[in-house]
This record gives structure tokens, sequence and C-alpha cells, in this order.
């Protein structure tokens, strides 16, 4: 029902451009036939409009992809820096969050490690809403954060990093076939806040794969068939996600290409001393406004990536 929904809304948007260009088509006409010009501006009007329209529609084939119209999975962990990297990767987790809040998508947050002194450990959040894993898988790779350190009795310079990975949520049985021979499913005592409930009842969950050694865990829940089902969606996502690197390493391969997903490789920077900017390494996009971005104005950074993409 969602993908007719969203076939209904292309449909629409094209006939509705078609309409106007065949008005704009029937002014030109008649200004052509009466040589009359005060019409004009109308006609100038008319253009850019459709001009925004074809933008938008070209914008849309960014969005294409098998799994872009889907809800997503994504996971925060800090790098290594200690406490340094554990407050940034809080601050990724909080950016993302407040971008899903000004989008009116659900997020709920699934799994968190407290960081030692300050921050996260790792972090993994549910988003839910439009083409949301079609935007948001623009985000995975590492992060870099230059600073004057909050934590250093010096606020000496650091520059610490963050992991972001995002996958696909699975919706059927058709995507991907668990044989639960392969699962091994453990229950411990969640060491999460929320009550001696949750502390005190076997209610969190973890599930390895077998044959691939993926862990999923959920301990946020106070049912245990709850953080069972939970952990079962974050194990499908992320195998997933493992059979869509595998087709594009053999794409890759095929096309003779060598590409490194290692943590040297950092997507974007963010830079708040000695001067504030956030750069896109792979669009080239910047600002000077690097607050906004954590603060979750991700659209212009992320529509960057996604039309460069495209243009490749």
């Amino acid at each position: 029902m969602r993908r007719l929904s969203q076939i209904k809304g292309t449909v629409e948007t094209w006939n509705e451009l078609e309409a106007k260009c065949s008005n704009l088509l029937d002014i030109i006409s008649l200004v052509t036939a009466e040589d009359d010009h005060s019409l004009d501006g109308e006609i100038a009007a008319g253009a850019d409009d459709i001009e925004q329209h074809l933008e938008a529609l070209e914008f849309q084939e960014t969005l294409g992809g098998e799994y872009d119209a889907r809800n997503a999975i994504l996971a925060v962990h800090a790098g290594a820096g200690g406490t340094e990297s554990q407050d940034w990767a809080e601050m990724l987790l909080r950016m993302y969050l407040r971008w899903a809040e000004k989008h009116r998508h659900q997020a709920e947050v699934i799994e968190t490690s407290p960081g030692d002194e300050a921050g996260i450990k790792s972090a993994m959040v549910e988003i839910k809403g439009n083409h949301v894993y079609g935007y948001l898988k623009s985000e995975r790779g590492v992060h870099r954060l230059v600073r004057l350190s909050p934590f250093d009795a010096d606020h000496a310079r650091h520059t610490s990093f963050a992991l972001v990975e995002v996958v696909p949520e699975v919706e059927s049985d058709t995507d991907l076939t668990i044989n639960p021979d392969d699962l091994k499913i453990d229950a411990f005592r969640s060491s999460s806040p929320g009550g001696q409930h949750m502390q005190k009842t076997s209610s969190a969950v973890r599930i390895t794969h077998l044959p691939t050694g993926i862990v999923a865990t959920c301990q946020s829940e106070r049912s245990q068939a709850r953080n069972k089902e939970m952990a079962m969606r974050v194990l499908g996502a992320r195998l997933l996600e493992l059979n869509l690197e595998k087709k594009a390493a053999e794409q890759t391969k095929l096309k003779g290409e060598h590409v490194s997903a290692g943590w040297g490789n950092q997507i974007r920077s963010y830079i708040l001393h000695p001067y504030k900017m956030v750069k896109d390494h792979r669009s080239g996009y910047t600002t000077s406004d690097p607050f906004s971005v954590l603060d979750g104005d991700l659209d212009e950074l992320l529509k960057a990536y996604l039309k460069s993409r495209l243009a490749t």
C-alpha cells in the first residue's frame, strides 16, 4: 500500500507538471498570435515554476533505490579517544534525533551504552518515516570533530571520531529468510535505567547469528518478547545490509575500483575551532554554521551528497 501511494504521488506530480506546461504553451501562443507582451511576466513566472518542478523530480531520482523508501536503523559508535569521542558520539545521536523531530519522523532509541564519564560508547535508534533510509544512507561513515575540549583543563584542541552505520529496515520475509537453527538467543538482566522490574528480571535479549557472527541486542523494553522482536528486526536489517554490501562489492570488482571502508576515510568534518565549518568530503558541500547542523539541520548536506551520487 505504501508503494502504491508513492507511485500515485509520482503520477500526480507528472500530471500536474504536464498541465502547467500546457497552460504555459497556451499563453505563449496567445502572446505570439496577438503580439501582446503584457503577459511576459506571467510567462517568466510559469517557466520558473516548471523549472522548480523539474529540479524536484530530478532529485527524486536520487531516492529511487530498492530500499530508499523504507525506515532505517541508525547506529553511532564512539571512536578511539575516550571521553572526547564518547561525547562526540552523543552529539551525533542528538543531531539525528533532532533531524527526525524536525521532519516529524518517529524515532525510538533501541539501545544505548553509556560512556565512562560522559557521552555514549554506542547507541542504536530506529527512525520511521517516508524515505528515511534514502536520506540517511548518506550518513554512513566516519564523522570527525575538531574543537576546544570541554574535558581538558588546558582547553586544548582535540580531534574526535565517531562511526555512523545506517541499515534499511526489513519489511517482509521476501527480503530475507532467517533459519531459526542459525540463531543463538540469550536472555539477561537489563543494565539500562528503567526501574526495579527491568533490572531484576531477565528481560534483555541478545541474538547471535551463528553463520555470520552478527549480534543484535535490545534491552530498552520491559517485556522480553518486545525486546526479542526488536532484536530480530535489528538482526534482519544488518543481514540485509550485509547482502547489499556483497552485491556492491561484486559490482565494484567488475568495475575495477577499490573502495576502502577504513576509519581513515572520514566522510565529514565538523570544525568548531579555530574557525567554524562543516565540510562533506564527498560532495564538497560546506557551511559556516556548524551549530545549526548539529541541531539537526542536515537537509542541505544530505541533498548535496545525493545529487553528487546522481551525477556520477
